[in-house]
């Protein structure tokens, strides 16, 4: 019998006493991705990045067929030289950043796929040397539902292009990537021009800055890109 594809799932944090509306919302957006990896015949195993040891997390990731780093808080701006103080940071969780980024710069050493979500993205650019725009408006919503559908524009021919275009692309999230990583190429913009998704030159590592695992989406899209990320099937 073949052992099942195992993925890990790379988030912040199991609990926020400090902001339980975000822990209920980012619950909703794992529970999906767990789902939609199950839903593919392979395990999941979700990691939260602040509450487990840099080495344990790295051998962790050692062992799996996929490397997935979910959303949650603004990266730290001391990971990529940005202000401290900017509109709407909030709490940094730079524990979690320094164990993630040793995390994706192994992934990509070591050629391990790797899928990067809103932050996950975020972190593979500044991993790589990148850097990011700390506060930006128009792709997340400030009453009820916080998903935007965003209209986006494929850069060149990709599958992870089509996907997009496809579509929706829902997004909530203020920070986006401003200078792009070493080692990166952009795979799709919004029209207004922010970097949705982005792939490694020669690494099997994607990007994106839209929620594929919102629970409208999460069974087709995130299927399609751990698919594709791994090799294991077309987008």
């Amino acid at each position: 019998m073949h052992q099942r594809p195992a993925a890990m799932l790379l988030h912040v944090r199991d609990e926020r006493p400090h902001a339980p509306d975000s822990q209920r919302q980012l619950n909703v957006l794992n529970d999906a991705t767990v789902r939609a990896v199950n839903a593919l015949g392979w395990t999941a195993e979700l990691v939260a990045a602040a509450e487990v040891d840099e080495q344990s997390v790295l051998e962790r990731a050692q062992r799996v067929d996929v490397v997935v780093v979910l959303g949650g808080e603004d990266v730290d701006p001391g990971f990529y030289g940005g202000a401290r103080d900017y509109p709407g940071s909030g709490l940094h969780e730079p524990v979690a950043d320094r164990v993630t980024i040793a995390v994706i710069r192994d992934a990509v050493e070591r050629s391990t796929p790797l899928l990067g979500i809103c932050r996950g993205l975020q972190l593979i650019n500044v991993a790589l040397g990148g850097t990011l725009v700390p506060d930006m408006h128009g792709h997340r919503s400030a009453e009820g539902d916080p998903f935007v559908a965003t209209p986006v524009i494929a850069q060149g021919e990709s599958a992870v292009g089509s996907l997009a275009e496809t579509g929706p692309v829902l997004c909530t999230h203020h920070q986006a990537i401003d200078e792009l990583a070493p080692g990166l190429r952009v795979l799709v913009r919004a029209v207004d021009g922010v970097v949705e998704a982005v792939a490694h030159e020669s690494a099997p590592a994607v990007g994106v800055q839209w929620h594929p695992e919102h629970p409208d989406t999460a069974s087709t899209q995130v299927g399609a890109l751990l698919r594709h990320v791994t090799g294991r099937g077309t987008l």
